[in-house]
């Protein structure tokens, strides 16, 4: 799920050397945290979120085997 949430981050960002992802396990879910420059932030949310809920959306499908739920947060 990292590599899948990098690879599209990377696609995205003028800084792609600068994206950070990262996993945190909990009792109840999975956390896959997505970090990037900050002039990059706009472009991987997108208008309205768009393409931020399109990643959690490609990130829900590829995390259906997955036994807890998958969110994505990005800083």
């Amino acid at each position: 799920m990292e590599e899948l949430i990098r690879f599209l981050a990377e696609s995205l960002v003028e800084e792609p050397e600068r994206v950070r992802v990262y996993t945190k396990e909990t009792r109840r879910e999975t956390i896959v945290k997505l970090r990037v420059a900050q002039p990059d932030i706009g472009r991987v949310v997108g208008r309205n979120g768009r393409v931020a809920n399109a990643m959690r959306s490609v990130l829900e499908v590829a995390a259906r085997d997955h036994r807890k739920p998958v969110l994505l947060e990005i800083d």
